[in-house]
């Protein structure tokens, strides 16, 4: 089997050692870290995504993101990010002059908006819709409630995303957290939308409706709810895999030094050795997807 190349969707990068967090007791992933992380597992290239939001445990600029992927231009992508709250809150602002200022200095995307509002909320569909015009693709964490964490809040069912979906079709969706990923099954509970639900995959489950209905849609396997997506139960996984190798994007939201397990490489990569996945499936899932989706070279 030739070697595919290996790009991980989602990272948090900062380009100098910054606050420890008291209870995580590690501080977000250095470049410097996350390099020899990538050399350690075998990874290419990752895709850099600012937290540009408060409500995750730091916040950066953009241009702190930036920074710290041009220490290893090559090792890392650029992602920008917009909080649709930005400019007091006001509902007419412009998101088109930032998005394309951005894409000037090398941004293949925009995320991960993490920002805990409502789909339908008018900040969030300019956004979306400025992101489409600009051929950015749009990374998002979806989160139950807007008083809970983080993340672009959606009803059980992925109701909102749904009609985004819909509204902006030329726009790709790259979703992500564990109210995405429990949504494999039917009718999770909330305590499985906010969560890592266990056991056999439920037929009828909204995530893989959605996918074969609305081509720009994309699943980030990144963290553990991506990986607990296609694991928790492994034939299901498999087959979903398979059927969805078009569209899914090898990620894992490494976000502290010490998370350096991994555990999603390795199991694509035993799933492929044990031809429980094809070659054709594995490359397009490790790299290959991400290529063409960023135009990669």
């Amino acid at each position: 089997m030739k070697k595919p190349p290996v790009i991980d969707i989602h990272e948090h990068v900062i380009p100098r050692r910054g606050f420890v967090h008291p209870v995580r007791k590690a501080g977000c992933t250095t470049a410097s870290e996350l390099v020899a992380i990538m050399d350690k597992q075998g990874i290419d290239r990752m895709v850099a995504l600012p937290i540009c939001s408060p409500e995750p445990f730091y916040s950066q600029s953009v241009e702190e993101a930036f920074e710290a992927c041009d220490q290893y231009p090559e090792r890392f992508i650029k992602f920008c990010n917009i909080d649709p709250r930005t400019e007091a809150h006001t509902i007419e602002y412009d998101f088109a002059p930032a998005l394309e200022y951005y894409k000037g200095l090398g941004a293949c995307g925009i995320g991960e908006v993490t920002a805990p509002l409502r789909w339908e909320e008018l900040r969030v569909q300019r956004l979306l819709a400025a992101c489409e015009k600009a051929e950015l693709p749009f990374l998002f964490h979806l989160g139950v409630r807007p008083d809970h964490s983080y993340g672009l809040v959606t009803s059980a069912g992925l109701i909102e995303l749904e009609q985004a979906l819909q509204k902006y079709p030329r726009l790709q969706f790259l979703a992500h957290s564990q109210t995405w990923w429990a949504e494999v099954g039917a009718n999770p509970s909330l305590e499985d939308r906010d969560g890592y639900p266990k056991g056999p995959v439920l037929p009828g489950g909204r995530v893989t409706e959605l996918m074969r209905r609305h081509k720009n849609l994309w699943g980030d396997l990144s963290a553990g709810s991506g990986f607990n997506a296609v694991s928790r139960d492994p034939e299901w996984g498999y087959r979903f895999l398979e059927e969805f190798q078009d569209r899914l994007l090898m990620g894992l939201d490494i976000c502290v030094p010490t998370n350096d397990a991994c555990e999603l490489v390795g199991y694509l990569r035993e799933a492929v050795k044990a031809k429980r996945i094809s070659e054709r499936a594995y490359g397009k899932i490790m790299g290959y997807n991400a290529m063409a989706l960023l135009q990669l070279s």
